[in-house]
């Protein structure tokens, strides 16, 4: 974790750089404030990352001299294929359009987003495709 904290807090710091610079050059508070997000982007999960990577043991990744074999074993459980990311993409999409079609959207929007999310609970209490 330590190395992914790193990067990140390295692409925060280069983005509030840029944004300080952007700032006393070009007077414009657009550019400046997502060029800000930018920054926190980069910095909230790089320190968060981190943080962690300090209070966590060493992972082999971490090591410059560690092995190839020290690193092999199961990664993780991965979950199965499940529809239910996909239906609440499309509700952030009816949520996002109600901004130019109208309110009807955004209430569309939210009950297949609801729906989305019961699905998800069932599955994985279930375990498996719902």
């Amino acid at each position: 974790m330590k190395a992914e904290g790193m990067v990140l807090l390295a692409i925060g710091c280069f983005f509030g750089v840029v944004a300080l610079v952007y700032w006393f050059w070009s007077n414009e508070t657009s550019g400046t404030a997502m060029l800000t997000g930018a920054f926190l982007l980069g910095l909230l999960p790089g320190g968060y990352y981190y943080w962690w990577s300090r209070r966590m043991k060493p992972r082999p990744e971490d090591d410059p001299h560690a092995e190839r074999a020290e690193g092999a074993g199961v990664v993780g459980a991965f979950p199965s294929s499940s529809i239910w990311p996909f239906v609440l993409g499309i509700a952030a999409a009816s949520v996002g359009l109600s901004l130019v079609f109208g309110f009807w959207s955004a209430i569309v929007g939210f009950v297949v987003a609801g729906g989305a999310v019961l699905g998800v609970i069932r599955e994985s209490r279930r375990g498996g495709i719902v």
